[in-house]
C-alpha cells in the first residue's frame, strides 16, 4: 500500500477517554472513543486530511507523542481530559509544535467544577472547542482544515 501524502492530524486523547460511552454518559454522551475516532476519520477524509489517534493514560505518553509529531504531522487535536488542568508538561511540549493545535472537550469545563476552569493547554492552542459533545472532534477537524489552508 502506498504511503498517504495527505496532511496528518494527530488526535490525542488523555486519561479515561477510553471509557467514553460508559463513564458518565449524561455528561460525555453515549458514543465510545472508537465511535468518535471513526467519525473523525470520515470527516478528515472529506477534508483531504489523514487522522492518526492515540489514547494515553499519562502525560508522559502524550508528551512523547507530541514530540514524535513535530516533523511528521501538520496539526494536533488534543483532548487532554483531566490533564488539561495541571499537566504543564503538555504546555511545554505543545509549545514546540509549529502547526495548528486545537484543544477539544466534549463537555464545557467552564460550566463545571471550579478546578476545571483553567486549561494549561489553552495558551499554546490555536483555539478551544468545548461543550459540543460528539461534534467536538468534527468541529476541530474543520478548524484545522481552515487553519492549514490559511498557511498556504
Amino acid at each position: 500500500m502506498a504511503k498517504s501524502t495527505l496532511p496528518i492530524v494527530l488526535i490525542l486523547n488523555g486519561p479515561n477517554l477510553n471509557l467514553l460511552g460508559q463513564r458518565q454518559p449524561e455528561i460525555y454522551g453515549k458514543a465510545s472513543l472508537a465511535d468518535h475516532m471513526s467519525r473523525a476519520k470520515e470527516t478528515a477524509a472529506k477534508l483531504g486530511l489523514e487522522v492518526e489517534s492515540l489514547v494515553a493514560q499519562s502525560a508522559g505518553e502524550l508528551v512523547t507523542a507530541i514530540h514524535g509529531a513535530r516533523s511528521r504531522c501538520a496539526a494536533i487535536i488534543i483532548n487532554p481530559g483531566a490533564l488539561t488542568h495541571f499537566a504543564w508538561s503538555l504546555n511545554d511540549a505543545l509549545a514546540t509544535f509549529s502547526g495548528p493545535i486545537v484543544e477539544v472537550h466534549l463537555s464545557n469545563p467552564a460550566t463545571r467544577e471550579t478546578w476545571r476552569h483553567e486549561s494549561v493547554v489553552a495558551s499554546v492552542a490555536s483555539g478551544t472547542i468545548a461543550g459540543f459533545g460528539a461534534n467536538g472532534y468534527t468541529f476541530a477537524l474543520n478548524a484545522v482544515s481552515t487553519l492549514l489552508a490559511e498557511k498556504k
